[in-house]
């Protein structure tokens, strides 16, 4: 498995990319996913690009961004392109967006339609860069459950789309992300790994909370000390070497939290259960 940090993480620090990824390279990461916001902030560097980062041993698995499936049809497609070619600038072979902005059961047949149209167009764009498009697993999207998400995969029917599986978000969504990841696994091309301390404390993952530089906090956990058992999850998806997970922390301490995720992710790769354990499957 190849470990990326997400510089989302670090949406409210004042810290360079440079520092960044010479943290990442000396705490045993491979990439860095990149922000879509940070990878069009960066297009003014032109010296920041795959070929610098290459110096660091590091690559840019994926840029995840919010491309405007609900704007009109030149706006998003002038925006997928722009999203295409930093990817190319970055080497990276997947973007990563959201599949509307309503729950599955909140969306009308004919919105579902226009959507799935939408994102077969993207993909038509993604492809001609040999990019992935990747929809990811997410609450107020058609990716909301793994019923509604697989049924977006047959319809939208396009081989340049893919699924970003954030584990967390399969659990919220009322599924066991183990047999999910059984199902869905021919669709994934990348994970996002997070945890929560309790249900109750999922709206600490809600977009006007997280981006909020005083949102809450409290709720988000390190990986293996959650409700969700990365123990049991990791053990089921690690053995291919070539898979690309990220660990997407949005808390406080985030140096210290993700040296910590990473060590002991690779201690359950390894075979060697981290220091604490919750399981509630």
């Amino acid at each position: 498995m190849r470990v990326s940090l997400c510089t989302i993480t670090f949406r409210h620090h004042l810290i360079s990319l440079g520092e960044i990824a010479a943290w990442a390279q000396s705490n045993d990461f491979q990439g860095i996913e990149l922000w879509g916001a940070h990878a069009r902030n960066l297009a003014q560097q032109p010296d920041r690009n795959a070929e610098w980062l290459d110096t660091y041993g590091l690559s840019v698995p994926m840029i995840s961004d919010y491309l405007p499936i609900d704007a009109d049809p030149e706006t998003l497609r002038h925006k997928t392109v722009d999203l295409c070619r930093l990817a190319r600038r970055w080497r990276a072979k997947k973007i990563r967006t959201f599949a509307g902005n309503r729950g599955s059961l909140a969306t009308s047949t004919e919105e579902r339609r226009r959507i799935v149209e939408r994102l077969r167009e993207i993909c038509a764009i993604t492809a001609s860069y040999g990019i992935h498009l990747l929809v990811e697993t997410h609450p107020q999207t058609l990716a909301d459950t793994a019923a509604s998400t697989m049924q977006l995969i047959e319809e939208v029917g396009h081989p340049f789309l893919a699924i970003n599986f954030d584990t967390l978000h399969v659990w919220e969504g009322g599924d066991d992300p183990v047999a999910v990841h059984r199902k869905m696994k021919p669709h994934i091309r990348h994970y996002h790994l997070k945890n929560i301390l309790d249900r109750s404390d999922l709206p600490v993952f809600e977009p006007a909370n997280v981006y909020a530089a005083a949102g809450r906090r409290d709720g988000m956990t390190p990986l293996f000390e959650g409700t969700v058992d990365y123990v049991g999850f990791l053990s089921e998806v690690s053995g291919d070497p070539l898979i690309d997970a990220s660990l997407e922390w949005f808390g406080n301490d985030c140096l210290d939290i993700l040296r910590r995720d990473r060590r002991q992710v690779r201690q359950v790769i390894e075979g060697r259960e981290p220091a604490r354990r919750t399981v509630n499957f």
